[in-house]
Formats: C-alpha cells, structure tokens, sequence
C-alpha cells in the first residue's frame, strides 16, 4: 500500500479535472464571509432609508383608527396584510443580495462546478476513524489556527474601536433623537468597515491556501501518474487487437482491386499478397490487397479467375502482409526480395506471350529474418515489445 509520502508528484491534468467532476475544489469560507458580510452591509446601507420611510408610512397607516376603521373592521386585516407583503418584499430584496453574493463568493474561490457528487450519499463517510482521521489533518490543523488568530484579531480590533468611541456613545443620550440616530448610523458603518477589512485580509491569505491544499491532497505517486497513462493510452494487448481487426476490415475492403494486380504472393494457404507496380506513377511496388485464411483463399481464387500469376513464396508473403501497408511502398528492406520475385513474373509473361522460353522455378528471395513474423527471434522481439509497452 501506498502511503501519503509516496505522493510526490503533482496531480496530472486527468486528475484535477476528475477532482472537479467530484464537486472537489478548492473553496474559501472567508471569502464567502466576506462576500456574505460585505453585501448584507452594502445592502442595508442602500436599502436603509427607503426601508425606513416605507415602513414609517406602513406603520403610521396601521396605527390610524378613525371613524371609517369603525365601521369597516375587515380594512384592518387589509392593512396587516399590507405590512406583510412589505416585510417579505424587504426582506426577499436582502436575502437575494446576500444569497447572490455568496453564490460569486464561492465561484470566485473554486469555479463553477455543476456536480450532485458532494450531496450524494456516501456510507464511507461515517467511519469513525477516517473522520477521526480527518479531525487531525494538516488542513483542519490549519483551520483551527486561522480561527483562533481571526478571532484574537477581531477581538483586539474590537476593544480599540469600542475604548476609542466609548464616549461617543454614551453622548448619544443627550442628543435630539434624529441627529443620534444618524450619529449611531455612522458609528456602526465605522464598525463594519473595521470588521469587513480584518476578514478582506483573512480571505486574502486563505484563498490560494485552499487551493494549495488542494492540490497537496491530489498528489499522486509515480505508480498512479504510470497507471493513469496506461488507461489512456489503453492496454497494449487491446490496442493490438484493435489495430488487428483495423487491417482485417481494410483487406476485405481491398479484394475489389486483386483484378489490378500483377501477381500474386501466398504461403502457400495462410496468406495472400496482391502486389502492382507501374514504372511510370509508383517509385516502388504497392501492395494493393492482402488477406489470411479465407480471404486468402478468395484473393487467390479472384487472381486465377483474371489470369493473374500465383507464385508460393512463402516467408516473403508472410513478411509483406505484416511490415507493408495498403497503397503505400512496400518497405525498402524488401526492395531485393521483391525485385526477384517481379523479374521472375517478367519473364513469365514474356513466356507466356511466346516471347521467351518458360522460366523454371521462382528462386527463394533473400528476406531479411527479422521481418518473417513466424521467425522465432522476429516473434521473441514482438512480444519484448509488447512487454516494455505494458511495464
């Protein structure tokens, strides 16, 4: 098993995204603080005087009792009914702007995420000793600090602003109530605004903090940076096969050119090999169709059904269907052995147009062992290969 100090890397792009995925990021509660606070602030201070005179109004119209209430009792409900509605217009206007600004305060600390992940139920997180586990950890340690140096700075703040203005207040007693009123106003925006910097300053520091711990939390080893690569790059055995049936549905599509070949290679019933080559548009033979088994034997029966030359050569075959691709050059290391092979076919139609005597038996060509994929050093390096893809 892997332990935390083995996570020495940082987390792979994979990873951080998957994270995100997972509703994981990382999330600032003294910027939501902040924003939350700063915008109730805001809010009262714009909405103070409208809110006041409308309720001064609303009160003063709940208070009036006259004649025409008397005979119409059923206006005061109305009139409660009123002052309702405004309560709840007053205070939906707040909640809006509070709710608005912590929405952004969260999305400016950790982005947008649109997960269910974090709200899904998950029984794991009721053991006791990975939650214990949880308590004691470097960022919960952090946070425990935070607090308490958050909070010994407001409480220091506290006590200059209220030893500076003690005697400010206390004056407001002797004052007309309109000017204390606004005096008192100002003494508890000067407050806020004494509050709001100190948790400015503690969001400053905790918002890259969180996204440090983050991606402390998301290192990964060296043995999940290589496994992450493997799947996706995806297994080399399936890969292999894929790429296998790839060129198997490629040969099928290309038995519709065997009719254009110049001859064919076998080995002698395993495989099939439709080679062409004109002097004037190809630097170099392409093979055009090729195949195994039954399809092989399709090609072949296709070739002599169109006149075309079936020669065995079978280790060049085998070494054309798996070093050559469709339509393209055949590879240079095969040039020689192909060249053979092309001249013998030369002189077989010359033979057969009654232009040369009838050659003998098509010589071996010199294919290089390596590129036979039934050669048991060919095969030992295939599969070495294989080996060091997966390690």
């Amino acid at each position: 098993m892997e332990s935390s100090s083995d996570r020495n890397l940082p987390a792979t792009a994979h990873k951080l995204q998957k994270a995100k995925d997972d509703g994981q990021a990382p999330r600032s509660r003294d910027l939501a603080n902040l924003a939350v606070l700063g915008a109730g602030a805001v809010a009262v201070a714009l909405l103070a005087p409208t809110v006041f005179d409308r309720l001064q109004l609303a009160l003063i119209e709940q208070l009036r009792f006259d004649a025409k209430t008397l005979a119409e009792p059923a206006s005061m409900m109305v009139r409660a009914t009123d002052m309702g509605m405004l309560g709840l217009i007053i205070s939906l206007v707040f909640a809006v702007l509070v709710g608005g600004a912590a929405v952004v305060g969260a999305i400016a600390s950790g982005g947008w995420i649109a997960s269910l992940k974090p709200i899904t139920p998950d029984f794991s997180r009721l053991n006791p000793i990975s939650g214990l586990g949880n308590l004691i950890s470097k960022q919960q340690l952090f946070n425990i600090a935070k607090l308490s140096v958050l909070t010994a700075i407001l409480c220091f703040v506290t006590w200059i602003f209220m030893r500076d203005s003690l005697q400010r207040v206390t004056s407001l007693v002797m004052q007309p109530s309109v000017m204390a009123l606004r005096d008192l106003g100002d003494w508890l925006k000067s407050g806020v605004s004494m509050m709001l910097l100190v948790v400015f300053a503690a969001a400053v520091v905790d918002v890259p903090l969180q996204g440090f711990f983050l991606k402390k939390r998301l290192k990964m080893s060296h043995e999940e940076v290589k496994q992450e690569h493997k799947n996706a790059e995806g297994s080399p055995h399936i890969k292999s096969a894929i790429r296998q049936r790839a060129r198997e549905i490629a040969n099928r599509a290309s038995v519709a050119k065997v009719p254009e070949a110049d001859f064919i290679l076998m080995n002698p019933t395993h495989y099939a090999v439709a080679m062409r080559y004109d002097e004037v548009g190809m630097d170099a033979p392409h093979v055009i169709s090729k195949g195994s088994d039954l399809l092989a034997m399709k090609i072949r029966d296709i070739a002599k059904e169109h006149g075309i030359p079936v020669l065995q050569s079978p280790v060049l075959a085998r070494a054309l269907y798996a070093h050559a691709d469709l339509d393209r050059p055949i590879p240079s290391t095969l040039f020689n052995a192909v060249a053979q092979v092309l001249a013998y076919v030369y002189r077989l139609k010359a033979a057969m147009r009654g232009e040369a005597a009838m050659p003998g038996e098509l010589p071996v060509p010199e294919v290089p062992p390596e590129l036979d994929p039934h050669n048991p050093a060919a095969l030992a390096a295939k599969a070495k290969k294989i080996d060091d893809a997966a390690a």
